[in-house]
């Protein structure tokens, strides 16, 4: 019967057939996402407009981490910002939305979309110096549980964490760097999406959420001595 088989095969695919081989198992990784802070200085380095709306034509799905982490950047450094941020703050919440409702794209008012983020001396620095901070982050980051990330569950929870933290910050009162912390967590958190990276994403909850704490606590203790003077 074997004898029988063998000869039909050899008529219809010809002497030199063979039962092809497997191809070897391969255990090739996938590629660690480019690190964000070339992407910025590349950003930074092109011909292209230097503001949100050019941020968001470049980077398209990756301008949503991108831009959360541009627009805390500022208020998450222990400089008091005096509500000058805040703007950047209700932008972020805007875009965090978008994420949960499930767009792909963002979109921004024109007017904001012309918001300036890497052009003028101060501007330009600042956003250098935020980039030595991120390339400090990637030296210690690696890739874990990349199955987490980029899907329509996660994205939402990120965008509710990011509107969560925007929040925080915005109601932070002025000039009492209670916007450092919640700004923070947002800044890491969207680092950790972007490198694929859950350790800093937990890292960044924490921060996020000491910071929310802590602006409840001191909130209510400096309602309660207002009250006492009354």
């Amino acid at each position: 019967m074997r004898e029988t088989l063998a000869r039909g095969e050899r008529e219809v695919w010809g002497e030199n057939w063979c039962v092809p081989e497997r191809a070897p198992p391969t255990d090739e990784r996938l590629p660690a996402p480019e690190k964000v802070s070339y992407q910025i200085e590349r950003w930074l380095a092109s011909d292209g407009d230097k503001t949100l709306g050019g941020l968001i034509d470049v980077f398209q799905v990756k301008s949503f981490a991108l831009i959360f982490i541009l627009l805390l950047g500022p208020s998450a450094t222990p400089l008091p910002t005096g509500g000058a941020t805040h703007v950047f703050e209700i932008i972020a919440m805007l875009v965090a939305l978008q994420l949960v409702a499930g767009r792909d794209t963002i979109w921004l008012p024109e007017r904001w979309r012309k918001v300036e983020l890497g052009t003028g001396g101060g501007r330009t620095r600042f956003v250098r110096g935020l980039t030595k901070v991120i390339r400090w982050v990637e030296r210690f980051s690696r890739p874990r549980l990349r199955f987490l990330f980029d899907h329509r569950a996660s994205n939402t929870v990120f965008g509710l964490l990011v509107f969560a933290g925007s929040l925080g910050a915005f109601l932070a009162p002025p000039f009492s760097g209670l916007d450092t912390l919640p700004s923070l967590g947002v800044v890491l958190l969207s680092l950790g999406v972007v490198l694929e990276d859950f350790a800093v994403v937990v890292v960044a909850i924490i921060v996020g959420a000491a910071g929310v704490l802590l602006e409840i606590i001191l909130g209510r203790a400096a309602i309660r001595g207002i009250e006492n003077l009354f």
